[in-house]
Parts: structure tokens; sequence; C-alpha cells
């Protein structure tokens, strides 16, 4: 067999897994008039291009055995992998968030120029980037959470209560609360755990007695998280919907659900709505909007008069 014949074979192999067919080892040896080891090892040529394939362009496929279908198929992985330019956002997303120490944030962004290809577009990002990582500052905190974070997930996917020791806002003493797990989030800066108070005498303190969304804790102030055995259980009708309390706890303050009414005559009604994602324009007139939002807590309020001469309060009402 001349070697225009084993690169008709090959290419023949390529484009029919391209194109979605399954590739049977006995079937090719029986059309090529081949062996089967002869046959995989065309599948190996197959391989070792796809494999270069990815590295230069980012587009990952891989021929795979399917038990079911008997045969070699084309898996396309094509969408697994960042675009150069995602990385590059995703980078300017890390940097702007001051989330995480220095050592953290440093690991992390060199891990994600590695998803960059070819060789040469990694060393651009880090170039694109290299100005701000110099300069980075991290939070006060200095605090290492990720650990503590990934904990209060595994206890939230499982619904197991954990017990924390939570560093008050305010004064250096630990509290300590049982709680049952809701949702992470992050807000300006920080992650936070929310949670819902599982002790009857401690949620008489708060200002919502028996509310039915939780408090918010962040998550760097934690010092200590150890998820318990015990399952908790909420009906799927009560069920917390993350979303939504989302949408409504801007400002990562407790307290109650309160609907606030205002006058917006400032520049730009898109970053009002986008900071309110539960606003709504109920009237305009000469530019000046009417917005009605609901959100929890006092945060809202410290938010609208931070707004100087640009919003006017009209009416601020627990729902």
């Amino acid at each position: 067999m001349g070697k225009d014949d084993k690169l008709k074979h090959v290419l023949s192999i390529y484009d029919r897994l391209m194109n979605g067919y399954t590739i049977s080892k006995r079937e090719e040896a029986d059309r090529f008039g081949v062996s089967g080891k002869t046959v995989q090892r065309y599948l190996a040529v197959v391989r070792n291009y796809l494999a270069d394939e990815s590295e230069r362009t980012g587009v990952i496929n891989q021929v795979t055995y399917d038990r079911n279908l008997g045969g070699y198929r084309l898996e396309r992985l094509d969408r697994i992998k960042f675009t150069n330019s995602e990385v590059l956002a995703v980078c300017k997303i890390l940097l702007d968030s001051r989330a995480f120490t220095k050592a953290e944030m440093d690991t992390m962004l060199h891990k994600l120029a590695e998803c960059c290809v070819p060789g040469a577009n990694r060393k651009l990002v880090m170039d694109l980037i290299a100005n701000e990582a110099f300069h980075y500052i991290e939070p006060r905190h200095r605090t290492v959470f990720l650990n503590t974070m990934w904990e209060a997930a595994q206890a939230i996917h499982k619904h197991r209560y954990i017990t924390i020791k939570y560093q008050r806002l305010k004064g250096q003493a630990l509290v300590e609360r049982r709680l049952m797990p809701a949702a992470i989030m992050f807000s300006g800066f920080y992650f936070y755990l929310a949670a819902f108070i599982d002790e009857e005498e401690t949620r008489t303190h708060f200002d919502v007695i028996n509310d039915s969304f939780p408090t918010i804790y962040r998550i760097d102030r934690i010092q200590e998280l150890h998820v318990q055995k015990e399952n908790y259980w909420i009906p799927y009708k009560d069920r917390f919907q993350e979303g939504e309390f989302r949408k409504r706890v801007q400002f990562m303050f407790g307290g109650k659900l309160q609907r606030v009414r205002f006058l917006y005559r400032g520049l730009s009604i898109e970053a009002v709505l986008d900071r309110l994602p539960t606003a709504q324009i109920v009237g305009e007139e000469n530019g000046v909007y009417t917005i009605s939002a609901e959100v929890f807590g006092k945060g809202i309020e410290m938010w609208l008069r931070g707004q100087g001469d640009a919003v006017e309060v009209l009416e601020i009402k627990s729902s």
C-alpha cells in the first residue's frame, strides 16, 4: 500500500468523524483491505492531529469509543474552553472585584491565562493585565476564605445544618450561630452567606421575627464553620428562591422588605435599573423618572442619600 493510499484512508476517517459518523474498526478494515491494527494507527493519527489543533486554536475535539454505538465517534468539546477574549474579560472582572488576597488573585489570573491559545496569547493577556495586577490592592481583612466558602456550599447542596463562630462588624466579640445555609452571594468586594437562624431565642432580637428570608453573613468574618451531620428540610413550596431574594438585597443589609418610590433626574436611568433589579419606571416627565422598587433592609436608604440632588425620595414603607 502506497503513501497516497494511507493518506486517503486517514482523510476518509477524519472526514466522516467530522461529519458525525461512527467509525467501526472492523468495517474500516474490510473497507480498506487492511488489519484492525492498521485502522487503529489511522485513528491515532487523527487523534494526534486534533490534539495539535486544539493547542493552536482552543477548539477541543476528541475521538472516543462509544460502547453503545460499537465504534469511534468525534466528541466535540469546543465550547468547554474559554476564548481568549473571555479570559481577558474574566481577569478584568476578578481584578475589579478586589475580593481575594494578592497571592490568591495572582494564582487565579495565571490559571485563567493558561486557557489561552496559542501560547503567545497567554503572554498577551498577562501583559494586558500586568499593571492592574501589580498595583492590585487586596481587601483589608486579608483572609483566605475559599475553603470555608466551599464547605458552606457543600452544606447548602446537601441541606446540612452548620455551626459558625462569627465576628460582628462592630467590635471583636465572636457570636455562635446554628444555621440552615441557603445561598452564597457576592456584592461590593465581599462574599456573603445567606442562612436561616435555627435558634428561636436568637431570632427574637432581630428586626423581623420569624422572617421567611435569611440573615446575611460576610464569609471572611466567619472564624470557624462546622458542617453537621443533621439535615434540615424545607418544603418545596417554601423553598428559598435565591434569584428572587438576590434581586431585592442589593446592599447586603438584613431587615424588612421595603417598597421605595423616588424621582430620578440624573444622567443614566440605565445605571439605576441595573443597580436595582426590581426597579420599575412608573412615570416620566421632562427627563425626570418616577421609580418604584422592592429592597430588603436599610441599605437602600443610604444609597438613596448618596445620590445627592439626582434623587428625591417620595416614599419608603414596609411591604
